[in-house]
């Protein structure tokens, strides 16, 4: 019964994440099943990916009926990253696991503190059009931190659609949960061979609760303005930045 309510709660939390800020979803969703249902760091990165797939691909849905996805910018974005992310994934084996945790940290904390920062273009409401070649190098760039890191990316994609694509905050939000779609279904593919090393019967529920939590998290986003959703985010950043800083460093 514990398992249970730990995956409901867990995964709730997972999906309102995700439906309100367009990522987080795997920052959230791995330590919880490693820390509170006992998965295994390889079990809980599939099941992760598993879990944030449905979800997003769940929220997708609510947010393009709104309007909020900007379809081509988002997958150009995540095609970009395909192969960036392959290499950075090469590169990351032959680097220690604390300097890994330590450079997310770093890099989540940057991106927060870039949100943070007034924009000198206008505010966050304010549309900017986006060339394909900006978007095409950003995706590329996030695609080669997410190798090297082996996150989804999520919670890095937002911020480089505000502050390097140039996207509002909601359109960012929304079309973030495109890009996780994409990189999370490229990711779960090529670890198919995992799957029978996940406990499916605590992943069902923590699916579940992701899901309607997700749709909580759009009607939340929808009830906030842009630059609440941006510091909001930008505070959840630099929350994960502080707990993966220490655990390198410990």
């Amino acid at each position: 019964m514990s398992v249970l309510l730990f995956a409901l709660g867990a995964g709730a939390v997972t999906g309102l994440a995700l439906g309100a800020l367009g990522g987080g979803g795997s920052v959230l969703a791995v330590p919880a099943l490693i820390y509170l249902l006992g998965f295994t760091p390889a079990a809980a990165t599939t099941a992760s990916l598993v879990v944030v797939t449905v979800t997003s691909a769940t929220a997708l849905v609510g947010h393009a009926r709104e309007g909020a996805v900007r379809w081509r910018a988002g997958a150009v974005f995540a095609a970009a990253g395909i192969v960036p992310a392959a290499v950075g994934g090469v590169l990351s084996r032959q680097l220690p696991a604390a300097l890994l945790t330590g450079a997310f940290a770093v890099l989540a904390a940057v991106a927060a503190v870039r949100m943070l920062r007034p924009s000198p273009v206008g505010s966050p409401e304010t549309p900017v059009r986006a060339r394909a070649s900006r978007v095409a190098g950003a995706g590329a760039g996030l695609g080669a931190v997410t190798g090297v890191l082996g996150v989804g990316g999520g919670f890095l994609a937002v911020p480089s659609l505000v502050n390097v694509v140039g996207l509002r905050m909601r359109a960012a939000v929304g079309t973030s949960l495109l890009v996780i779609t994409i990189n999370s279904l490229t990711a779960l593919a090529a670890r198919s061979g995992t799957a029978a090393d996940v406990d499916w019967s605590a992943v069902g529920p923590f699916a579940g609760a992701a899901i309607l939590g997700a749709w909580d998290g759009r009607r939340l986003a929808a009830r906030l303005s842009a630059g609440t959703l941006q510091r909001l985010f930008a505070y959840a950043l630099l929350a994960v930045a502080v707990f993966m800083l220490a655990d390198a460093v410990r």
